[in-house]
């Protein structure tokens, strides 16, 4: 793989015109084919197996007008509402696409607020980006237009997700000055950008193709991009900086790209394939939406990683010399100087107990909170106070009680017995639940809505859901509903999350035990990295369960965390984490194998590696930061739980507890018995006889 990929760096430098025009017909022709034949991102919240799911497809059988999605107009105003508009608003609404039944007015105690349901004969998916909202929209336009307070809710106004772009744009800026502060160079700086935003064009049209011929989650794109954007500069500037460390030994800027993509470029593979093998993981969520998260993650990675060993090396073969600093450019060699990392890491092992027992402790310590970590998926009462859908849900939790805004479908099989007057006794003589409407009988079948006394978010819910399901409703009865198919969705995802991990640590050892042959390294990364994650749980717990850290985030007010971010950040995570312990096992390897010296290796290490992986880590961190500024709440929560991750990564594990076991554990890191010598495979992942006058770090 070295010798490969060190030929392939040394052709693009030699004809770096020719790999850059081969990138932009690839970028040209994919856009073409994404416009043409692209499709668009869809939401499948079916859960497979559960008896919300059982219900939803009994409905679709025998209520087809009751199994699309619904939406809720919500009006309000400082007085009672005149009854003739709101006749006059539903038949508007009778007339959209796909409505199949539009509910009378449900008038508050006080009439100056009422609620119209529509129910659509389609799912939510069927609606193409803003078209559900927009038709709403238009139909209550009369009503705004004389000063009454309309909102939207249900699941057409909470399935639409409109990217601002913001998170993007503060990514690339800060990123931008960070990589100007550690190459040096602007013109060196730039390169990773390019480079990432090249991969990541291929891979937005490679992911619109993806929709035409499956689901594709309407948030899976952005997750994509956070996540390609974070790796595609780091990858980049690995590269960029073996390549200006070459240069200042004196090689050619065609010998450097050799040596970088020899080197660095198997480092970049290696960190890459890691990723892509944890986000196999999410396959085993059984979720159709998280394997559509997987399936736009792999292609954003795998892009940005090809792109990082084929583009990188062209560029620096196009500018030179231009890659250094104005003042490199006119020495010999860059002088050579001990730097932090290499004073600290020998500071730490000198005594490296004591710092692999303190940052143990505050590993733990942070955490600890996850303990009591509460999932929910994202529902209306997680949205910021600005979102039409989070007013609507607060109207109506004014106006109606919080219940309202979660009701549960009961889905009656009348065949099997029940009797529906001594069921509805039943359900409103059950504590916890405010409202029985009447029933709805279509032959053989019934249904039965529910409305509880607490809302969706509230854990009282959830135990009410349980108590219909376990000892009130009988034989027959299916209790679904958005809040039953959410709290099933909770359930299944929290029973997968150990078979996810126990998965993904498994592939990651299998790779980095062939990659290194050092089977000792590969359990203590993957410790270490178990550590990491689970920090950026308990950081998470505490940001979002409670009311300072949610405000500070954005949020009005503490909420659960989502259940789609556990999983979804363990995936991710783990293969970034993977990412520093490779980019540093592979110098650490590269120099144990040149001496023969244990310690002194992980000093030089951490020295040559310690100021790249700072400023990649720091690239990262103000990346995933910048998508913690996007409103959605999956989104926000996904970018402080990487970004917390990432920063203990960077400081606490890969500063102070890997170079602390590593010290101790000197030889036996790379210990490997004869008999698995023999199984594993020879893969080449440094080519150690890359020129090179010495490991110091780039400045």
């Amino acid at each position: 793989m070295s010798r490969f990929l060190g030929r392939l760096g040394g052709a693009a430098a030699a004809h770096p015109w020719r790999t850059i025009g081969a990138w932009l017909i690839v970028l040209v022709a994919l856009t073409a084919l994404s416009t043409g034949f692209g499709g668009t991102p869809h939401d499948d919240y079916n859960v497979p197996g559960t008896e919300s799911q059982a219900g939803t497809e009994f409905l679709r059988e025998h209520f087809p007008q009751m199994s699309g999605a619904d939406a809720r107009v919500v009006v309000h105003a400082g007085q009672p509402l005149d009854p003739a508009a709101l006749e006059a608003l539903r038949g508007r609404l009778s007339g959209l696409p796909g409505a199949a039944i539009v509910s009378p007015p449900r008038m508050s105690d006080d009439g100056d607020t009422a609620i119209v349901t529509v129910q659509y004969d389609i799912p939510v998916t069927d609606f193409q980006g803003s078209e559900g909202v927009d038709a709403l929209r238009a139909a209550a336009a009369p009503l705004v237009r004389e000063g009454i307070q309309v909102e939207l809710g249900g699941q057409v106004a909470e399935n639409m997700t409109a990217p601002s772009g913001t998170a993007e744009a503060v990514g690339i800026v800060v990123a931008l000055l960070i990589l100007v502060f550690a190459l040096g160079s602007v013109v060196a700086a730039g390169l990773p950008l390019v480079v990432a935003i090249a991969g990541l064009g291929v891979a937005t049209a490679l992911i619109a193709v993806l929709e035409r011929v499956t689901d594709i989650s309407g948030t899976a794109p952005t997750i994509a991009t956070m996540v390609g954007l974070g790796v595609g500069i780091d990858y980049a500037l690995l590269l960029v900086a073996r390549h200006v460390e070459g240069l200042r030994d004196g090689l050619s800027p065609r010998e450097a790209a050799v040596a970088a993509n020899a080197t660095a470029g198997a480092s970049v593979i290696v960190a890459g394939l890691t990723v892509l093998v944890s986000l196999f993981g999410l396959k085993l969520s059984t979720l159709p939406v998280y394997s559509s998260f997987g399936y736009a993650t792999f292609v954003a990675v795998g892009a940005v990683m090809l792109a990082a060993v084929t583009l990188v090396p062209a560029l620096c073969g196009l500018f030179g010399r231009r890659v250094l600093p104005r003042r490199a450019r006119k020495a010999a060699a860059a002088p050579s100087r001990p730097r932090f990392t290499a004073r600290w890491a020998t500071r730490v092992g000198r005594r490296p107990v004591i710092a692999a027992v303190v940052s143990s402790v505050v590993l733990i310590g942070l955490a600890a909170p996850m303990l009591g970590m509460r999932t929910w998926p994202q529902d209306a009462g997680s949205q910021p106070t600005s979102n039409t859908s989070r007013q609507a849900y607060d109207l109506i939790s004014a106006e109606f009680g919080p219940g309202a805004n979660g009701p549960l479908v009961l889905a009656v099989d009348l065949t099997k017995g029940v009797v529906l007057d001594d069921l509805v006794a039943r359900l409103r003589a059950t504590p916890g639940v405010a409202a029985v409407a009447p029933p709805s009988v279509n032959g053989t079948a019934a249904v039965v809505v529910v409305e509880p006394a607490t809302g969706p978010q509230d854990e009282r819910t959830a135990e009410l859901l349980d108590h219909l399901r376990a000892s009130v409703v009988p034989d027959g009865v299916l209790v679904t509903g958005l809040v039953a198919t959410f709290a099933d969705i909770s359930d299944r995802l929290a029973s997968r999350l150990w078979i996810v991990v126990a998965f993904v640590v498994a592939l990651s050892l299998l790779l980095l035990t062939v990659l290194f042959r050092a089977p000792v390294v590969a359990v203590k990364a993957a410790v270490m990295n178990l550590l990491s994650v689970a920090a950026a749980y308990g950081v998470m717990t505490v940001v979002f369960q409670t009311d300072p850290g949610a405000r500070a985030v954005g949020l009005p007010h503490a909420v659960p965390v989502s259940s789609w971010v556990p999983i979804l950040l363990f995936t991710v995570l783990f293969g970034l984490s993977m990412d520093y312990e490779v980019f540093l096992l592979s110098r650490v390897r590269e120099d144990w194998l040149a001496t023969g010296d244990a310690q002194g290796s992980v000093t030089r290490g951490l020295s040559a590696t310690g100021r790249v992986i700072s400023s990649a880590a720091a690239i990262m961190v103000a990346v995933f930061v910048g998508f913690a500024l996007d409103p959605d709440v999956t989104v926000k929560m996904t970018g402080v739980g990487m970004a917390v991750a990432v920063f203990i990564d960077a400081t606490v594990v890969r500063l102070v507890l890997v170079p602390a076991t590593m010290a101790l554990l000197g030889k036996a890191n790379w210990w490997l018995p004869g008999w698995l010598d023999r199984l594993l495979p020879h893969v080449e992942v440094e080519r150690h006889e890359a020129p090179r006058r010495t490991l110091e770090p780039v400045s």
